[in-house]
């Protein structure tokens, strides 16, 4: 829930952020001014942050950056991974008075006022993390300029009443409503069906630079919609939401494993696997936000610094494998998270599919994943060729 009027070049309105169990933090308005209510969460990235603001993954979530010093590299054209900012509020301590880089052509201020994304600047983002790192997420809100005064009672009572991450289906708050195509890059190797639950820009880049023409089809698309655009395989993107909430995404899934599709999933795509598996998914105390999460490719043994941006998580066994509680052969985790061993990525041993709980297009990097694209591109061509050799 947003609503907002923007600011100008006058001094700062106040502003305060007030969390569910009653905590309250006064500092500035930044960006639009008003109201705003989501999940609090934070990120870790040091640099970034206009691909974090314009990641579909973080609708309905106030996120907060842990680095202190924000928006001195500005906004660009370039870099954004979708067609707007989909953050419910933003969180910083110290925002930049000077843009400093050559690729900018606006402030980060002048954006969130032109997307209507209500900030706060000016706290201890410290103590907010780690009362998040203590308590777990939680809800939250964000008053400033003539909202600010509101009764703080009234202000705890909105901010209670909002809804809780758990439970949400927001796939449809962020997909396309029609389908669109990007052209393959160099040999073509067939079309792509990825399903749009909050996909990025650099993702679909990655995607054709392989050789797939790539279908961003609507969140609602069915069995027979993908079937029609003739796929050699089908991909589920990263997005926003609990998976228990995602029943159908689930079933479509199951569908596209029936016919035997080959099948990658990043993020929510990866826990949308799981649960097509027969697994189950829980929600972490504060999640997996940045670009610095360590993760074992268990079958290199190699460290990876990934991008992550995920509340929710596959419960499976992280050694050896094991079957499918659908029957879909032998499973096994792929990869594990080394700050707290969950499970950051499914392979299927009986039928070509596999998928990560982060996010290997890394825009903004690190780049230490790109690799999975190549691994999922050769996965397509050895199930045509074993097709064509039947």
């Amino acid at each position: 829930m947003t609503s907002s009027t923007p600011s100008n070049d006058r001094m700062p309105a106040p502003a305060v952020l007030v969390l569910e169990d009653g905590t309250r933090y006064p500092g500035r308005a930044y960006g639009a001014e008003g109201t705003t209510l989501g999940e609090v969460v934070f990120s870790t990235g040091m640099s970034g942050y206009q691909e974090t603001l314009t990641d579909p993954s973080y609708a309905g979530q106030i996120v907060l950056q842990t680095a202190p010093h924000i928006g001195n590299t500005g906004m660009n054209d370039e870099d954004t991974e979708s067609r707007r900012i989909w953050v419910a509020g933003y969180i910083v301590r110290d925002p930049s008075r000077v843009v400093s880089n050559w690729r900018a052509n606006a402030s980060l201020d002048e954006i969130l006022v032109r997307d209507g994304i209500v900030g706060i600047s000016g706290i201890d983002t410290r103590a907010v993390t780690r009362r998040i790192r203590s308590d777990g997420s939680m809800r939250g809100g964000i008053f400033s300029g003539a909202d600010a005064a509101l009764d703080a009672d009234e202000q705890l009572r909105l901010v209670q009443q909002a809804p809780e991450m758990s439970g949400q289906n927001l796939s449809a708050q962020v997909s396309v409503d029609v389908a669109t195509v990007t052209a393959a890059v160099g040999e073509r190797i067939g079309n792509l069906a990825v399903l749009d639950l909050g996909v990025k820009q650099a993702t679909i880049d990655n995607l054709a630079a392989r050789g797939f023409e790539v279908h961003v089809l609507p969140q609602t698309a069915s069995i027979e919609e993908i079937r029609a655009i003739d796929p050699v395989a089908v991909f589920y993107s990263n997005g926003p939401g609990d998976p228990a909430a995602s029943g159908d995404h689930v079933e479509l899934l199951r569908s596209v494993l029936d016919d035997g599709l080959p099948f990658f999933g990043i993020c929510f795509g990866n826990q949308l696997l799981g649960r097509a598996l027969g697994l189950g998914t829980y929600k972490l105390p504060f999640g997996h936000r940045g670009i610095n999460q360590p993760v074992l490719d268990k079958s290199t043994g190699k460290v990876e610094i990934t991008a992550h941006n995920h509340g929710f998580a596959v419960e499976a066994p992280l050694e050896g494998s094991f079957d499918s509680p659908n029957g879909y052969g032998k499973v096994e985790v792929s990869h594990v998270g080394l700050n707290d061993n969950v499970v950051e990525g499914l392979r299927a041993l009986d039928i070509p599919a596999f998928s990560v709980q982060y996010h290997p297009e890394a825009a903004a990097g690190p780049h230490d994943a790109n690799y999975l694209f190549d691994r999922f591109r050769d996965l397509v061509i050895a199930h045509i060729e074993k097709k064509d050799t039947k």
